[in-house]
Protein backbone atom coordinates (compact mmCIF):
# COMPACT_ATOMS: atom_id res chain seq x y z
CA UNK A 1 0.00 0.00 0.00
CA UNK A 2 0.91 3.66 -0.66
CA UNK A 3 1.30 6.17 1.33
CA UNK A 4 1.06 9.90 -0.07
CA UNK A 5 2.50 12.84 2.41
CA UNK A 6 -0.53 13.69 3.56
CA UNK A 7 -1.41 10.65 5.90
CA UNK A 8 1.54 10.57 6.80
CA UNK A 9 0.97 14.15 7.95
CA UNK A 10 -2.71 13.26 9.35
CA UNK A 11 -1.08 10.20 11.11
CA UNK A 12 1.74 12.13 12.72
CA UNK A 13 -0.58 14.43 13.60
CA UNK A 14 -2.82 11.40 15.43
CA UNK A 15 0.01 10.07 17.16
CA UNK A 16 0.85 13.46 18.74
CA UNK A 17 -2.71 14.01 19.69
CA UNK A 18 -2.86 10.85 21.52
CA UNK A 19 0.86 11.12 23.59
CA UNK A 20 -1.01 14.76 24.80
CA UNK A 21 -4.13 13.02 25.64
CA UNK A 22 -2.22 10.10 27.35
CA UNK A 23 -0.03 12.56 29.70
CA UNK A 24 -3.37 14.70 30.73
CA UNK A 25 -4.64 11.21 31.78
CA UNK A 26 -1.34 10.33 33.50
CA UNK A 27 -1.46 13.05 35.18
CA UNK A 28 -4.85 13.22 35.84
CA UNK A 29 -4.52 9.99 37.49
CA UNK A 30 -2.47 11.23 40.92
CA UNK A 31 -2.09 9.90 42.78
CA UNK A 32 -1.80 6.34 40.77
CA UNK A 33 0.15 4.29 43.98
CA UNK A 34 0.81 5.41 47.58
CA UNK A 35 2.69 8.35 48.69
CA UNK A 36 5.33 8.92 51.46
CA UNK A 37 5.54 11.60 53.42
CA UNK A 38 9.34 11.28 55.33
CA UNK A 39 9.33 12.69 58.50
CA UNK A 40 12.93 13.50 59.63
CA UNK A 41 12.56 12.68 63.15
CA UNK A 42 11.83 9.97 65.19
CA UNK A 43 8.67 8.53 66.14
CA UNK A 44 6.43 9.40 68.88
CA UNK A 45 6.93 13.79 68.89
CA UNK A 46 4.87 16.58 67.65
CA UNK A 47 6.04 16.40 64.29
CA UNK A 48 5.55 12.70 63.45
CA UNK A 49 2.09 13.15 65.30
CA UNK A 50 1.23 16.11 62.95
CA UNK A 51 2.65 14.00 60.26
CA UNK A 52 0.34 11.31 61.05
CA UNK A 53 -2.76 13.25 61.36
CA UNK A 54 -1.98 15.01 58.05
CA UNK A 55 -0.99 11.68 55.93
CA UNK A 56 -4.32 9.73 57.38
CA UNK A 57 -6.44 13.05 56.73
CA UNK A 58 -4.88 13.40 52.93
CA UNK A 59 -5.93 9.73 52.21
CA UNK A 60 -9.35 10.04 52.64
CA UNK A 61 -9.43 12.75 50.51
CA UNK A 62 -7.15 11.39 47.85
CA UNK A 63 -8.65 7.90 48.15
CA UNK A 64 -4.67 6.67 48.05
CA UNK A 65 -2.43 5.23 50.76
CA UNK A 66 -0.41 8.03 52.54
CA UNK A 67 2.55 6.42 54.34
CA UNK A 68 4.40 8.09 56.86
CA UNK A 69 8.03 6.98 56.93
CA UNK A 70 10.97 8.13 59.41
CA UNK A 71 14.40 8.90 58.40
CA UNK A 72 15.93 10.42 61.84
CA UNK A 73 19.32 11.90 62.37
CA UNK A 74 21.90 14.81 61.93
CA UNK A 75 19.41 16.85 63.55
CA UNK A 76 16.47 16.70 61.00
CA UNK A 77 19.29 16.65 57.71
CA UNK A 78 19.09 13.20 56.51
CA UNK A 79 15.56 12.98 56.28
CA UNK A 80 15.40 16.65 54.30
CA UNK A 81 18.26 15.57 52.05
CA UNK A 82 16.57 12.57 51.39
CA UNK A 83 13.55 14.16 50.01
CA UNK A 84 15.55 16.70 48.21
CA UNK A 85 16.92 13.83 45.88
CA UNK A 86 13.99 12.17 45.61
CA UNK A 87 12.23 12.32 41.65
CA UNK A 88 10.07 14.86 41.70
CA UNK A 89 6.90 13.45 41.05
CA UNK A 90 4.65 14.31 43.77
CA UNK A 91 5.09 10.86 45.73
CA UNK A 92 7.63 11.45 48.63
CA UNK A 93 6.89 15.03 50.48
CA UNK A 94 8.38 15.94 53.70
CA UNK A 95 6.62 17.30 56.66
CA UNK A 96 8.85 19.06 58.46
CA UNK A 97 9.45 21.79 61.77
CA UNK A 98 11.20 25.15 60.65
CA UNK A 99 14.70 23.53 62.10
CA UNK A 100 14.95 22.52 58.10
CA UNK A 101 15.41 26.16 57.42
CA UNK A 102 18.71 26.33 60.19
CA UNK A 103 19.94 22.65 60.48
CA UNK A 104 22.47 23.48 57.74
CA UNK A 105 23.54 26.51 59.17
CA UNK A 106 24.81 25.23 62.48
CA UNK A 107 25.84 21.51 61.33
CA UNK A 108 29.23 21.08 60.09
CA UNK A 109 27.91 19.00 56.64
CA UNK A 110 29.50 17.62 53.83
CA UNK A 111 28.03 19.14 50.47
CA UNK A 112 26.76 15.47 49.89
CA UNK A 113 25.08 15.12 52.94
CA UNK A 114 23.50 19.10 52.88
CA UNK A 115 20.73 20.46 50.43
CA UNK A 116 19.65 23.69 49.41
CA UNK A 117 17.20 24.95 51.82
CA UNK A 118 15.96 27.87 49.40
CA UNK A 119 16.06 26.45 45.68
CA UNK A 120 15.93 23.00 46.27
CA UNK A 121 12.54 22.13 47.17
CA UNK A 122 9.09 23.41 46.13
CA UNK A 123 6.78 24.77 49.07
CA UNK A 124 3.10 23.01 49.59
CA UNK A 125 1.79 24.62 52.63
CA UNK A 126 2.81 25.84 56.19
CA UNK A 127 0.42 23.93 58.17
CA UNK A 128 0.65 25.62 61.57
CA UNK A 129 2.45 27.57 63.93
CA UNK A 130 3.97 26.42 67.44
CA UNK A 131 4.93 29.21 69.83
CA UNK A 132 8.15 28.70 71.97
CA UNK A 133 7.83 29.45 75.72
CA UNK A 134 9.85 29.77 78.38
CA UNK A 135 9.08 27.70 81.83
CA UNK A 136 10.57 27.42 85.27
CA UNK A 137 10.04 25.21 87.93
CA UNK A 138 8.59 26.94 91.15
CA UNK A 139 12.13 26.04 92.80
CA UNK A 140 14.35 28.37 90.35
CA UNK A 141 12.67 31.27 92.40
CA UNK A 142 11.87 32.96 89.26
CA UNK A 143 8.43 34.34 88.19
CA UNK A 144 9.14 36.51 85.24
CA UNK A 145 11.94 37.41 82.76
CA UNK A 146 13.05 40.21 84.76
CA UNK A 147 13.73 38.30 88.22
CA UNK A 148 14.96 35.69 86.46
CA UNK A 149 17.82 38.70 84.67
CA UNK A 150 18.28 39.88 88.38
CA UNK A 151 18.84 36.34 89.44
CA UNK A 152 21.64 35.65 86.83
CA UNK A 153 23.67 38.95 86.90
CA UNK A 154 23.32 38.93 91.23
CA UNK A 155 25.35 35.42 90.38
CA UNK A 156 22.41 33.03 90.91
CA UNK A 157 23.66 29.88 88.82
CA UNK A 158 20.41 29.29 86.48
CA UNK A 159 20.18 26.55 83.65
CA UNK A 160 17.74 26.64 80.58
CA UNK A 161 16.88 22.97 78.77
CA UNK A 162 16.45 22.93 75.34
CA UNK A 163 15.63 20.05 72.65
CA UNK A 164 19.01 19.97 71.02
CA UNK A 165 21.64 22.27 70.20
CA UNK A 166 21.39 24.36 67.66
CA UNK A 167 17.41 24.52 67.96
CA UNK A 168 15.04 27.33 67.50
CA UNK A 169 14.74 27.48 71.40
CA UNK A 170 18.61 27.14 71.79
CA UNK A 171 18.83 30.29 69.26
CA UNK A 172 15.85 32.10 71.47
CA UNK A 173 17.38 31.38 74.75
CA UNK A 174 20.93 32.71 73.85
CA UNK A 175 19.47 35.44 71.92
CA UNK A 176 18.01 36.33 75.07
CA UNK A 177 21.41 35.90 76.76
CA UNK A 178 23.08 38.50 74.84
CA UNK A 179 19.93 41.36 75.11
CA UNK A 180 19.85 40.71 78.67
CA UNK A 181 23.76 40.78 79.25
CA UNK A 182 23.63 37.10 81.21
CA UNK A 183 25.22 33.54 80.95
CA UNK A 184 22.62 31.69 81.74
CA UNK A 185 23.84 27.60 80.76
CA UNK A 186 22.69 25.79 77.84
CA UNK A 187 21.50 22.17 78.87
CA UNK A 188 21.27 20.36 75.52
CA UNK A 189 18.71 17.24 75.17
CA UNK A 190 17.71 14.90 72.46
CA UNK A 191 13.93 16.23 71.67
CA UNK A 192 11.69 18.41 74.16
CA UNK A 193 10.62 15.00 75.90
CA UNK A 194 13.38 14.86 77.99
CA UNK A 195 14.26 18.49 78.74
CA UNK A 196 10.19 18.67 80.00
CA UNK A 197 10.77 15.63 82.15
CA UNK A 198 14.12 17.07 83.40
CA UNK A 199 12.85 20.49 84.29
CA UNK A 200 9.36 19.47 85.96
CA UNK A 201 11.60 17.14 87.94
CA UNK A 202 13.73 20.46 89.06
CA UNK A 203 17.22 19.34 87.23
CA UNK A 204 16.99 22.15 85.11
CA UNK A 205 15.62 25.99 86.20
CA UNK A 206 14.49 26.74 83.14
CA UNK A 207 13.72 25.00 79.16
CA UNK A 208 12.96 26.99 76.53
CA UNK A 209 9.70 24.10 74.59
CA UNK A 210 6.43 24.11 72.74
CA UNK A 211 3.34 24.84 74.90
CA UNK A 212 1.68 21.40 73.74
CA UNK A 213 3.90 19.36 76.05
CA UNK A 214 4.12 21.53 79.04
CA UNK A 215 0.25 22.67 79.25
CA UNK A 216 -0.83 20.55 81.70
CA UNK A 217 2.27 21.52 83.98
CA UNK A 218 1.38 25.12 83.87
CA UNK A 219 -2.01 24.14 84.92
CA UNK A 220 -0.93 22.16 87.46
CA UNK A 221 1.27 24.79 88.88
CA UNK A 222 4.20 22.29 88.61
CA UNK A 223 6.02 24.69 85.98
CA UNK A 224 5.55 28.68 85.79
CA UNK A 225 5.44 30.30 82.24
CA UNK A 226 7.43 33.45 81.86
CA UNK A 227 7.24 34.34 78.34
CA UNK A 228 6.91 33.53 74.66
CA UNK A 229 9.19 34.25 71.88
CA UNK A 230 6.89 35.30 69.18
CA UNK A 231 5.96 38.88 68.59
CA UNK A 232 2.24 38.61 69.99
CA UNK A 233 0.85 36.81 72.77
CA UNK A 234 -0.10 33.53 71.65
CA UNK A 235 -4.67 32.43 71.80
CA UNK A 236 -3.68 29.76 73.22
CA UNK A 237 -2.39 30.96 76.43
CA UNK A 238 -2.94 34.92 76.37
CA UNK A 239 -1.88 35.38 80.14
CA UNK A 240 1.66 34.65 78.90
CA UNK A 241 3.81 37.62 77.80
CA UNK A 242 6.00 38.47 74.91
CA UNK A 243 9.85 38.54 75.56
CA UNK A 244 9.09 41.99 73.70
CA UNK A 245 6.79 43.19 76.45
CA UNK A 246 9.02 42.34 78.71
CA UNK A 247 11.49 44.72 77.42
CA UNK A 248 13.17 42.87 74.47
CA UNK A 249 11.89 43.76 71.87
CA UNK A 250 14.28 42.02 69.21
CA UNK A 251 14.38 38.63 70.37
CA UNK A 252 11.61 37.05 68.54
CA UNK A 253 11.82 33.08 67.23
CA UNK A 254 9.31 31.19 66.55
CA UNK A 255 8.33 27.70 65.39
CA UNK A 256 6.85 26.58 61.87
CA UNK A 257 5.59 23.28 60.14
CA UNK A 258 4.64 22.61 56.91
CA UNK A 259 5.21 19.92 53.95
CA UNK A 260 7.32 20.26 51.11
CA UNK A 261 8.54 18.53 47.92
CA UNK A 262 11.54 17.85 45.70
CA UNK A 263 12.37 20.69 43.36
CA UNK A 264 10.24 20.41 39.97
CA UNK A 265 7.41 18.61 41.44
CA UNK A 266 4.73 19.57 38.60
CA UNK A 267 2.72 22.77 40.21
CA UNK A 268 -0.54 20.68 39.23
CA UNK A 269 0.19 18.00 41.71
CA UNK A 270 1.16 20.98 44.32
CA UNK A 271 -1.72 22.82 43.38
CA UNK A 272 -3.86 19.48 44.40
CA UNK A 273 -2.10 18.86 47.59
CA UNK A 274 -2.25 22.70 48.93
CA UNK A 275 -6.15 22.24 48.20
CA UNK A 276 -6.44 19.27 50.38
CA UNK A 277 -4.34 20.45 53.36
CA UNK A 278 -6.13 23.79 53.25
CA UNK A 279 -9.20 22.04 53.73
CA UNK A 280 -8.18 19.78 56.16
CA UNK A 281 -7.08 22.47 58.28
CA UNK A 282 -10.67 23.91 58.48
CA UNK A 283 -11.37 21.11 59.95
CA UNK A 284 -12.65 21.20 63.59
CA UNK A 285 -11.40 18.05 64.76
CA UNK A 286 -7.50 19.04 63.14
CA UNK A 287 -8.12 22.59 64.90
CA UNK A 288 -8.72 20.92 68.06
CA UNK A 289 -5.96 17.99 67.85
CA UNK A 290 -3.36 21.24 66.78
CA UNK A 291 -4.05 22.58 70.14
CA UNK A 292 -2.95 20.00 71.85
CA UNK A 293 0.32 20.83 70.41
CA UNK A 294 0.32 23.69 71.11
CA UNK A 295 0.03 24.47 67.21
CA UNK A 296 -2.14 27.23 65.36
CA UNK A 297 -3.26 26.37 62.07
CA UNK A 298 -1.71 28.77 59.55
CA UNK A 299 -2.61 27.35 55.52
CA UNK A 300 -2.53 29.93 52.58
CA UNK A 301 -0.81 29.24 49.09
CA UNK A 302 2.39 27.81 48.47
CA UNK A 303 4.13 30.99 48.52
CA UNK A 304 3.32 31.69 52.04
CA UNK A 305 5.46 28.65 53.27
CA UNK A 306 8.25 30.33 50.50
CA UNK A 307 8.44 33.29 51.86
CA UNK A 308 8.05 32.09 55.57
CA UNK A 309 11.37 29.89 54.60
CA UNK A 310 13.11 32.63 53.16
CA UNK A 311 12.81 35.06 55.89
CA UNK A 312 13.51 32.92 58.32
CA UNK A 313 16.77 31.66 56.38
CA UNK A 314 17.66 35.37 56.03
CA UNK A 315 17.43 36.74 59.98
CA UNK A 316 18.62 33.37 61.28
CA UNK A 317 21.63 33.03 59.14
CA UNK A 318 22.41 36.21 60.87
CA UNK A 319 21.58 35.86 64.33
CA UNK A 320 23.08 32.12 64.40
CA UNK A 321 26.51 33.73 62.96
CA UNK A 322 26.61 36.33 65.36
CA UNK A 323 25.61 34.30 68.48
CA UNK A 324 27.96 31.40 67.19
CA UNK A 325 25.65 29.02 67.76
CA UNK A 326 26.08 25.02 66.62
CA UNK A 327 24.84 21.96 67.11
CA UNK A 328 28.01 20.21 68.33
Amino acid sequence: MQFDRRHILAAGLAAICSLGSGQALAQAAYPSKPITVVVAYPPGGDTDAIARLFADKLSQKLKQTVLVDNKPGAGGTIGNAFVGRAPADGYTLLFTPNPFTTAPMVMNLSPGASYDVLNGFEPIIKIATQPLVLVAHPGAGVKSIAEMVTSAKGGKPLSYASPGAGSPMHVVAEWLNRSAGVKIQHVPYRGVGPSVTDVVAGHVNTAWVTFGPVTQYIAQGRLLALAIGDAQRSPLAPAVPTLAEQGYKDVVVGAWNGFFAPKGTPSDVVRLLNGHFNDILKEPEVVQKLATFGALPAGGVPGVLGSTNASEFELMSKVIKELGITAQ
